[in-house]
């Protein structure tokens, strides 16, 4: 039986990740998506876009500066 190949799983604390570096970066989606492995640009949209984790706050700069 084949196991599908899957992304990370989206976490209350990537999500704020990705908030923090759409917010303090020039990164755009796929960038960010990059940068925190194998996650793709869909799944950063819906956290930015506030589908997925809306009441997650950003990351501060020094939780995430080390991804810019």
């Amino acid at each position: 039986m084949k196991h599908r190949n899957s992304s990370p799983r989206l976490t209350p604390i990537l999500a704020s990740k990705i908030k923090g570096l759409w917010a303090h970066s020039p990164l755009n989606q796929a960038q960010i998506a990059a940068r925190l492995g194998e996650l793709n640009q869909g799944r950063v949209s819906e956290v930015i876009t506030g589908q997925k984790f809306p009441d997650v706050p950003p990351a501060d700069l020094p939780a995430i500066r080390h991804y810019m």
